[in-house]
């Protein structure tokens, strides 16, 4: 086989802030491999969170053997971005060798539309209300917070998108003495879900706390081994597959956490199409489906996903699977 690693940049539709920064475009790496007859794509984010950049990813990607296959791959690379990347670019390959698509591959039904959430940036008040205003028709809106301040932009929100769904992302911001300030105003203002309230490092305070709105666990989630970690704090899990290293693992990972009686979210990073594009795969009957990157971005694929009043689709093989 033979491995290519591009870097490619999408220019955002406008700032995305979250509490950890802004940006105005989404760096990411594709991956394509190829047999000599056909080719795999694949598409990460390397994440600064996770002490990933474009660097480190790419010599991870580049340091691979010249043989080696999906299940191999789990014990060559850990999860993160790296291994997202060639995973999702071998399923890929392999449903081009089958002439199958890569859901008949893993042996799921064939995928439908899934209703997505539409990401609202993090700013003032004021500014939260125009962008709830101008996406009220959207059914689930969800809310980039995390400061200590975050009152008045739940409150302008809801006031400029009475009728959406709601979900909140806190992306660690919030201490425990200020999640349960405002765990009831959350119930109050009809938040249906509240992902990583504390950094992944202190969340056991969320120990016998009482949860009157699901919360999710993100940052504190990546692979099946962070199940055992999360009992008694979490209520759902949201699965990404720069996280989970790939779509391998991530429908692993979904069937795990149901069992144990996790609902599922499946979420995404900032990305084009064709990240996440393997991801909706997973999203199938998700309590949470929020794989908005492609309406973020100014320029995306071209073969894009399919956004419309059902959700994101499936798909094209032209794009991927």
């Amino acid at each position: 086989m033979q491995i290519e690693v591009t870097r490619d940049v999408f220019k955002l539709a406008q700032v995305f802030t979250i509490s950890r920064g802004s940006r105005t475009e989404a760096h990411v790496l594709t991956v394509r491999i190829t047999d000599g007859e056909h080719q795999g794509v694949g598409e990460c984010v390397p994440y600064a969170r996770y002490n990933e950049t474009l660097d480190s990813v790419e010599a991870e990607i580049r340091g691979l053997p010249e043989t080696f296959d999906r299940e191999s791959l789990m014990d060559l690379l850990p999860a993160g971005a790296a291994r997202n990347a060639v995973d999702c670019a071998l399923w890929d390959l392999e449903a081009k060798r089958a002439g199958k698509r890569a859901w008949e591959l893993a042996g799921l039904e064939a995928p439908g539309a899934e209703i997505t959430a539409y990401t609202l940036s993090l700013a003032s008040p004021e500014e939260m209300r125009k962008q709830a205003e101008e996406n009220a028709y959207r059914p689930l809106l969800k809310i980039k917070l995390g400061t200590a301040d975050d009152m008045p932009r739940l409150e302008a929100v809801r006031a400029g998108a009475p009728n959406s769904k709601i979900i909140v992302d806190a992306n660690e911001g919030w201490s425990a003495e200020v999640y349960a300030d405002l765990a009831p105003h959350l119930v109050r203002l009809g938040v249906a879900l509240v992902e990583q309230p504390l950094p992944a490092g202190e969340d056991d305070a969320l120990i016998g706390m009482d949860r009157p709105v699901p919360v999710c666990a993100d940052e504190s989630c990546h692979d099946r081994t962070s199940l055992p970690k999360l009992k008694g704090k979490y209520d759902v899990v949201n699965i990404k597959l720069d996280k989970t290293g790939g779509l391998t693992e991530a429908l692993k990972l979904r069937d795990a956490a149901l069992a144990e009686g996790y609902e599922v979210m499946v979420g995404c990073m900032v990305g084009s199409s064709l990240a996440m594009a393997p991801a909706t795969l997973v999203a199938q009957g998700a309590v949470v489906t929020d794989l908005d990157g492609p309406l973020l971005l100014a320029e995306d694929r071209d073969t894009p996903l399919n956004f419309d009043d059902a959700g994101v689709h499936p798909p094209e093989a032209a794009l991927w699977g």
